[in-house]
């Protein structure tokens, strides 16, 4: 799995949506700012989104965008493929349908990947950020 600078915006957007309370709207500056996205660039990626059925917008002043269903149920797998494109045929080194010594080895490397990010919810993504976040608190009690 290739990932763009595309790609990458789109699972922080996700993200962010999937950390703020379910049911509140989410302006797209306020995600830009936080992750540190181009916002126009994260209004063409939102939009894709939409489209997508991962986020739903909210018009007027009080709207922005939220996630179209629970963080549990939303994969990194399936947001990467959808903004990503498919990716078959196409071998890990770019050389589209041709073989070489290394392609079943890259097939295996491709199929351990997606078993990770198939499997991986951004509600597992967001506990597993906050615990090693809480790890690290700091304790100034002597």
């Amino acid at each position: 799995m290739h990932n763009s600078v595309k790609g990458e915006y789109a699972l922080q957007a996700i993200l962010d949506l999937a950390s703020r309370r379910a049911g509140e709207p989410i302006r797209i500056a306020d995600i830009a700012q936080r992750q540190k996205i181009p916002q126009k660039f994260l209004e063409l990626i939102l939009a894709s989104l939409k489209q997508g059925g991962f986020v739903e917008s909210r018009r007027g002043a009080e709207g922005g965008y939220l996630l179209a269903r629970p963080a549990e149920s939303l994969t990194v797998g399936e947001v990467l493929r959808y903004v990503e494109g498919p990716q078959q045929g196409k071998s890990r080194d770019g050389r589209k349908g041709e073989a070489t010594p290394f392609s079943a080895m890259w097939g295996q490397v491709e199929a351990a990947i997606s078993g990770v990010i198939d499997k991986t919810t951004f509600a597992d993504l967001l506990r597993a950020w906050q615990e090693k976040q809480n790890k690290y608190v700091h304790n100034w009690e002597i």
